[in-house]
């Protein structure tokens, strides 16, 4: 099974509504790596990596979000797989 990586910038209310607690929450769920943090502009950036099928669902699930926010719409770039991540780590604490 091929491992692939994406780098994803979400746009919409997405901070200040637990957006980055939920994109962990999914992405430790569908067995993903990679990292999701809070961006100046008020975007939110995500790398991910792990199966396409699991990536595929993923993106499903965060285009939705959680009930506070609203997703205005995602920049998905395809990257290259390191294998750098362990788990799916919220940065910026």
């Amino acid at each position: 099974m091929a491992i692939q990586a994406k780098y994803i910038v979400v746009h919409g209310r997405v901070q200040g509504v637990g957006f980055r607690y939920f994109v962990q929450r999914v992405g430790l769920r569908l067995g993903l790596t990679g990292n999701v943090r809070n961006c100046p502009d008020s975007t939110v950036e995500i790398a991910v990596e792990g199966p396409a099928k699991q990536i595929a669902d993923f993106v499903q699930e965060v285009e939705q979000g959680p009930p506070l926010a609203r997703i205005e719409h995602l920049d998905i770039h395809d990257m290259q797989a390191r294998g750098n991540y362990r788990s799916f780590l919220i940065e910026g604490w």
